[in-house]
């Protein structure tokens, strides 16, 4: 077994963890640990993570289920559409250079983490558990399909927005419901993939296995974090992975214009939030966080 393979298996666990955690996550994992460690080219990378995180997601929501974290009618609905949505992605993402799938993939993660990050606007409604219109999850599920089959993203990064910021659901409920969608969708986008694309299935089946792992442990702790810490720190995460992955993609002095511009900003947030009393970073953080319940 080589290094190079072991460090694959390794990381792929965090895949499993972070679809478990926060009900999505594992493309924006995949997709980097299969091109950039696995030495896989763009568009086999994007349709093996379609695999991947779709058995992933799938053996992860029994878990949330159990726990009553699954919204089954919105979730089917959702997947539904968004099989139909990520199999025509998929069937056009197989034609389109794997560079620019990329950077695609990248900028759709900076714009939705700062959604996660900066949370619902109207705070003052309170998060509910009830099934959303079916009309807004057709929508709503063919848009983020499409997405999905066309940058081989499972979804979670934006599944778990549309269902907690558009729709209202508490966090651990759209974690859960997330998977459900995630592993429909991307067996849908897998199916238009594999029209254009093959796959070493072996290295697909040890990457699944290790990320499968990992999932166990995620579902453990989800639901032992608070809404808001959870929502935010998945935001920053996506974040800087689509940060990182721009810096890969982009030609040079693009890339490093990127690079040096998170840089500072990074450094700029963290002196602001440490050294700053009224750190309007800190302001702007809290400000979409309800005050959490006091303890009976």
């Amino acid at each position: 077994m080589t290094v190079t393979l072991v460090a694959t298996l390794l990381l792929s666990v965090l895949i499993g963890l972070s679809l478990g955690l926060l009900g999505g996550g594992g493309s924006i994992l995949t997709v980097p640990i299969l091109t950039y460690v696995a030495g896989m080219n763009p568009k086999e990378a994007i349709a093996a993570s379609l695999f991947v995180v779709g058995v992933t997601s799938a053996v992860s929501a029994v878990t949330h289920a159990r726990k009553g974290r699954v919204k089954w009618r919105t979730g089917l609905i959702f997947g539904a559409a968004g099989m139909a949505g990520a199999f025509g992605g998929g069937l056009v993402g197989g034609h389109i250079p794997g560079t620019i799938l990329m950077i695609a993939f990248a900028l759709m993660m900076v714009a939705t983490s700062m959604a996660m990050i900066r949370g619902r606007k109207d705070v003052s409604a309170a998060a509910h558990n009830n099934d959303l219109p079916v009309g807004k999850v057709i929508v709503e599920g063919l848009i983020v399909g499409l997405v999905t089959g066309l940058v081989g993203a499972g979804g979670g990064f934006l599944v778990v927005p549309a269902l907690a910021l558009l729709g209202g659901l508490s966090m651990p409920v759209a974690v859960g419901t997330s998977l459900v969608v995630i592993a429909m969708k991307s067996f849908a986008g897998l199916g238009g993939y594999l029209t254009s694309v093959s796959l070493d299935w072996a290295l697909v089946g040890g990457v699944t296995a290790a990320a499968v792992a990992g999932s166990f442990l995620g579902a453990r702790l989800a639901g032992r974090i608070p809404e808001a810490a959870l929502r935010k720190g998945f935001g920053i995460f996506v974040l800087l992975m689509g940060v990182f992955v721009l810096v890969q993609e982009l030609p040079s002095p693009a890339n490093a214009a990127v690079g040096i511009t998170a840089a500072v900003l990074a450094a700029a947030a963290v002196i602001c939030w440490f050294l700053v009393p009224a750190c309007p970073l800190r302001k702007a953080l809290t400000a979409a966080t309800p005050a959490a319940a006091p303890n009976p």
